[in-house]
């Protein structure tokens, strides 16, 4: 009992701290994102062999990172726009916007898993839909790097 005492408390304060951040989170959950894109779009363009066990592995990563970013108001909230973040103000003006574009991309990223592509041609018809989302997201809700 005493031990379930000290533990509740010490899990609400990591609790707290994890998400005490929003930037650096979103920072850290759009960094996972890259190297998942590496692994995935050489293999949807055909320049790597398909691979079932890979794909699976990184679009199932990339559905986690995906589901995580759904809660837009936890990672994005009101006076984060500042700082070191390549967020663009429109995601601030057009919130709804914003959270339906995140909705999609997480939509289409548990559509790629559940198909479980085990051929090139499945897979690059699951995957187009999903990287398309990262296309328009960066378009609208992301500074470009000068």
């Amino acid at each position: 009992m005493k031990v379930l005492a000290y533990t509740l408390p010490l899990l609400a304060v990591m609790m707290t701290g994890a998400v005490a951040d929003p930037l650096a989170e979103r920072q850290e959950l759009m960094k996972e994102r890259g190297p998942l894109m590496r692994v995935l779009a050489p293999i949807a363009q055909g320049q790597q062999p398909f691979d079932a066990a890979v794909v699976m592995d990184a679009l199932q990563k990339m559905n986690d990172n995906a589901q995580k970013t759904t809660d837009v108001e936890a990672l994005w909230p009101d006076g984060t726009e500042g700082g070191d973040t390549k967020s663009a103000p429109k995601i601030w003006e057009d919130k709804a916007g914003f959270k339906a574009a995140s909705d999609k991309f997480a939509a289409d990223a548990a559509a790629a898993v559940a198909a479980s592509p085990q051929d090139l041609q499945s897979f690059q018809a699951v995957f187009g839909p999903m990287s398309q989302n990262c296309g328009t997201c960066h378009e609208t809700f992301r500074l470009r790097s000068s």
